[in-house]
C-alpha cells in the first residue's frame, strides 16, 4: 500500500529520464560541492565529504525515486551552503564565537511524544528564544528586510513539499517561521533514514562517529543568531538528542533536558504512519513490514542508550513530562514544567497558552493502527526496561491511537 500521491508519481515520470545523479552518487556530489563553493567563495572540505557519505547512501535507498534523488540533493547542498555562510559570519565577526550560550533546555524524548508540544509552549514566553526553521536553513546576522525576503522564498518550497506528502501537515505541522527541530541545522544523524528510507552504509557510518563536531557546529549557530541582540535562554528539540545527552553536556555543561514521554505501542504506531508518509517522497512504494522494523530496531537503540545515559546525568538535569498529562490539562503541568526549568510563568504566559497550543482549523486527527507495522505484543515486550521507568515514575497511561 503507497501513500504516494498522483501529484508525486507523475513528476517522478517527468523526471525520469534527466534525473540520473543516484548511478554515480560521487560524481554528481563533487559537481554540487564545486557549485556550491563557487557560489559561497570558500571551502570546508572535512564538512563536504563527511555529507559526501549521506549522498553515497541515498543511492542505496530501495526503490528511489527521481524525485526523491532530487529532494535529497537539494537539502545535502544547502547544508553544505549554510555551513559556509556560518563560517564566513565566523570569519568576518570572530567575536559571535564568545556569544555565552547559556543554561539552554534540550526537549528530548521518543518521537512522537509531544516533544513539539512541550517545545512550542516552552519557547513562547518572550523571555525565550527558539531557533526558527529558516533561521537553521539560511543562518546569518540579523536582517530583517533580506529575512522577510528568505522566509517567502522557502514557503514557496514548503507548500511545494505538501503537494508531495499532503498528509504531513495533519501529522507534523511544519512552519517556516516558527520553531523546529535541531536536525535542520545538524549535518548527521538519524533524520536522515527517517526521512528517506533505509541507508545502511550511512547508519554504520554514523553510529562509529564522534558527534562533539555536530554539537559544536549546533552552538556556533546559536552564536550566530544570538549576536547582536539581547541574549535570552535558548530551548531546542530533536527526540533524538535523546541518544547525544552525553556529548550535548559537554559542549553545553548546564544544558536542562525535558525528556517526554509516551506508552510506547502508541509511538511506534504514530511513528511508523509518519516515516509512511515521508518515505513516499522518496521512494516508488514503501513497505509496511520493512517500516515497522526500522522502527522497532531504531527507537529502541535510541531510547536504551537514553537510559544508559541517564544513569550518568544528575538527576537535577532531567525534568521528566508525561504525554497524557501535558496533552490532558496544560493549563495545570506548563506552569510546572517552567517550575521544573527554573523559569518564570507570568499571567502573559498564561494568556498566550491556549493561542499556543492550538490546531489549525480542520485540521483532522492523526490516526493509525500500529498492527498494520507491527504486532502490538512484541513492541511492548520490545520495550520492557523503558516500560519499567514509566511504571516507576508513574508516566503511563493509557491512551487511544489518535492524536487530538
Amino acid at each position: 500500500m503507497s501513500r504516494t500521491p498522483r501529484t508525486t508519481r507523475v513528476l517522478n515520470t517527468v523526471l525520469a529520464p534527466v534525473v540520473r545523479g543516484h548511478q554515480d552518487p560521487a560524481r554528481s556530489w563533487a559537481k554540487a560541492v564545486a557549485q556550491v563553493e563557487k557560489e559561497a567563495g570558500a571551502a570546508d572540505r572535512q564538512f563536504a565529504d563527511d555529507l559526501g557519505m549521506v549522498v553515497e547512501a541515498a543511492a542505496e535507498i530501495p526503490r528511489l525515486s527521481p524525485l526523491g534523488w532530487f529532494l535529497i540533493m537539494s537539502d545535502v547542498k544547502g547544508r553544505y551552503a549554510n555551513r559556509l555562510r556560518v563560517d564566513r559570519v565566523l570569519s568576518e565577526h570572530p567575536e559571535v564565537a564568545d556569544e555565552p550560550i547559556t543554561a539552554p533546555v534540550i526537549v528530548c524524548g521518543l518521537p512522537r511524544t509531544a516533544t513539539t508540544l512541550a517545545h512550542r509552549v516552552l519557547s513562547a514566553s518572550p523571555d525565550h528564544r527558539a531557533p526558527l526553521l529558516w533561521e537553521m536553513q539560511k543562518t546569518g546576522l540579523a536582517d530583517p528586510q533580506a529575512a522577510q525576503k528568505l522566509i517567502k522564498q522557502l514557503e514557496q518550497s514548503a507548500s511545494m513539499m505538501e503537494r508531495f506528502a499532503p498528509d504531513i501537515p495533519h501529522i507534523h505541522p511544519i512552519s517556516i517561521d516558527r520553531p523546529e527541530e535541531s536536525m535542520f541545522l545538524l549535518p548527521h544523524g538519524s533524520h536522515w533514514p527517517i526521512l528517506h528510507g533505509l541507508m545502511p552504509s550511512y547508519s554504520a557510518w554514523a553510529a562509529e562517529r564522534d558527534v562533539t563536531g555536530d554539537y559544536e557546529y549546533l552552538k556556533l549557530g546559536l552564536q550566530v543568531l544570538q549576536h547582536g541582540r539581547a541574549p535570552k535562554r535558548w530551548f531546542l528539540k530533536y527526540p533524538a538528542h535523546l541518544q547525544d545527552m552525553d556529548t550535548i553536556k559537554k559542549v553545553f555543561p548546564d544544558a536542562t533536558f525535558v525528556w517526554t514521554h509516551r506508552d510506547p505501542v502508541t509511538v511506534i504506531g504514530s511513528f511508523c504512519s509518519l516515516v509512511e508518509t515521508f518515505w513516499g517522497m522518496y521512494q516508488h512504494d514503501t513497505d509496511r513490514e520493512v517500516i515497522g522494523r526500522f522502527a522497532l530496531e531504531h527507537l529502541v537503540a535510541q531510547v536504551e542508550r537514553g537510559l544508559e545515559l541517564r544513569r550518568q546525568l544528575p538527576p537535577s538535569s532531567i525534568v521528566d513530562v508525561p504525554y497524557h498529562r501535558l496533552s490532558a490539562d496544560p493549563f495545570t503541568e506548563v506552569p510546572r514544567l517552567y517550575s521544573a526549568i527554573g523559569a518564570n510563568w507570568s499571567a502573559g504566559d498564561e494568556e498566550r497558552l491556549a493561542e499556543v497550543i492550538a490546531k489549525p482549523k480542520g485540521t483532522p486527527s492523526h490516526r493509525y493502527d500500529v498492527s498494520s507495522y507491527l504486532d502490538p505484543a512484541e513492541v511492548e515486550r520490545t520495550f520492557a526496561s523503558y516500560n519499567r521507568l514509566l511504571d516507576r515514575l508513574d508516566l503511563r497511561d493509557a491512551e487511544p491511537a489518535v492524536e487530538l
